[in-house]
């Protein structure tokens, strides 16, 4: 299980293509204190749930992606502890989002990617029943070499920003919250 150090008031944020593990990581983190966590899959399942059976998720999917934004704007603004958030976040514009959302928010911002090879997303959107159609997925991908460029460097305005491989993500998160790491 991998050891993060977290402050208080912090925006973690769960990202990597779809299938890479995220939702593993999230189902196995743990925290010493009271987090928020927020999956975009919870507001899918329940969304689903609201519109006629059979609906494809295509027609709602935008409906989820909004509503799952409010929340974390929200819950950003309104929680007191850590709120993890889970998000492909393979575009610049939702990084850019979730990073000044952050500072807004008065919250230390800490990025991890679930790092993995597309095949191996493809693998995993596999086991887990519920495979994104080939155009979404390859707008993920086609993301990726900028997004991994930005890593090396170290994207701006985030706190700490940490790379996990499959493997890292399906042992789980353990969320130290203290005031350790105050710089940004």
């Amino acid at each position: 299980m991998l050891w993060m150090a977290v402050e208080p008031r912090s925006l973690v944020v769960i990202a990597g293509l779809p299938g890479s593990g995220k939702s593993t990581l999230l189902r196995r983190t743990e925290s010493d204190a009271p987090v928020t966590v927020l999956d975009s899959d919870d507001l899918r399942d329940r969304v689903s749930a609201c519109v006629p059976a059979g609906t494809p998720y295509a027609r709602y999917r935008p409906v989820v992606h909004v509503l799952h934004r409010l929340r974390v704007t929200a819950s950003a603004f309104s929680r007191a502890g850590p709120v993890v958030v889970h998000d492909p976040a393979t575009g610049a514009a939702t990084r850019t989002w979730l990073m000044l959302l952050g500072r807004f928010s008065g919250r230390r911002r800490h990025f991890v990617w679930v790092e993995c090879s597309p095949a191996e997303a493809v693998i995993g959107q596999r086991a887990r029943g519920r495979v994104l159609r080939c155009e979404s997925f390859q707008r993920h991908v086609r993301r990726l070499p900028r997004l991994r460029a930005a890593l090396r460097s170290g994207p701006r305005g985030w706190t700490t920003t940490r790379v996990l491989d499959r493997d890292e993500a399906g042992r789980g998160l353990r969320l130290v919250v203290g005031e350790a790491g105050r710089s940004a």
